[in-house]
């Protein structure tokens, strides 16, 4: 344990180094109160008995400095104040500004002892404390992932689209940008399933939901599983023509897996997507997007599958 010692009588930092190193203590003297800043940071001690009557500035200052570099770190060291003083008003201001025990001199050697352990204790509580906030934090960031997220697949699932569309439509209104949404269906996937049974049906879902998040290049863009063999993609600040782009990148995408579909035309598992882009007006919903996507998704699927399909512009309110 390393105690930082603020004392400017030496003959009171000797008497008070004996008492620590009795306790087996490492001390870092400190006869002012630039020095027990400067000590303070460079040490991180484990605690300081602080002097209130020092040469340039009070303890009152130093305590209020050492708080101000806690601060930053998230640290806190306690701080226990000696002096000669004893009215309740020079108690209250020594607590105000971040002292957490009084003790008036001359200090005892087992009445400072007697505290130093019961700091010690409240040390090991805190570090206790801090490693079970970390622990529930992690378990609560966690949760919040698997709420959001697909089981079969791994990527977003319905609820955080219905979110994040919500969101981004938003955002894209706030600041008059477009915003683009492709609805994606992996094709003939019932008979995929009929054909090769439930278990690599899953496999191939897991596959092309793969593929898809794989190919969005920005981390604003969001893929999620709309529901069964349905996939929908955000993509924010993105015109028609730019998202024309990676639509036709996921559909090379699912092409490169090779999956076999031998119920299929293709010979192979293929994808077909419904594209719709629209600056959001003052009135109007994400709905609108949704429903064209929807339309244009099934436009593909009329049109010979294994293809994507642009919704005409939404017109404004």
């Amino acid at each position: 344990m390393k105690i930082l010692i603020v004392e400017d009588s030496r003959s009171n930092l000797l008497l008070l180094t004996q008492y620590a190193q009795h306790f087996g203590a490492t001390v870092l003297p400190a006869e002012n109160g630039a020095t027990a800043v400067a000590t303070y940071a460079r040490e991180r001690p484990d605690l300081v008995l602080l002097d209130v009557v020092l040469p340039d500035i009070d303890g009152f200052e130093v305590a209020r400095r050492i708080r101000g570099m806690e601060s930053n770190g998230g640290d806190w060291t306690p701080i226990i104040f000696l002096s000669s003083l004893g009215k309740d008003e020079d108690i209250e201001q020594g607590i105000v500004a971040g002292g957490d025990d009084y003790l008036h001199k001359p200090v005892s050697e087992v009445v400072l002892g007697a505290k130093v352990r019961a700091m010690e204790r409240l040390i090991q509580m805190r570090g206790s404390l801090v490693k079970l906030a970390s622990k529930l934090d992690h378990a609560n960031q966690e949760l919040q992932r698997l709420s959001a997220s697909d089981g079969l697949t791994g990527i977003a699932n319905r609820r955080y689209f219905d979110d994040h569309i919500a969101r981004e439509w938003r955002r894209a209104r706030r600041n008059g940008n477009s915003l683009a949404l492709m609805m994606c269906d992996v094709d003939h996937f019932k008979k995929f399933n009929d054909t090769y049974g439930h278990q690599t049906g899953d496999e191939c879902l897991r596959r092309v939901a793969g593929a898809i998040a794989t190919s969005l290049d920005r981390g604003s863009d969001m893929a999620a599983r709309y529901g069964g063999e349905e996939f929908v993609v955000v993509l924010s600040e993105t015109s028609l023509g730019g998202a024309l782009i990676v639509a036709e990148k996921i559909r090379h995408a699912v092409h490169a897996l090779h999956i076999p579909h031998s119920a299929s035309s293709h010979s192979r598992v293929t994808l077909s997507i419904g594209l719709a882009a629209a600056v959001p007006e003052r009135d109007d919903a994400c709905g609108s997007l949704i429903a064209a996507a929807d339309r244009a998704l099934y436009e593909a699927k009329n049109n010979g599958r294994d293809r994507v399909f642009r919704a005409p512009p939404l017109a404004a309110n």
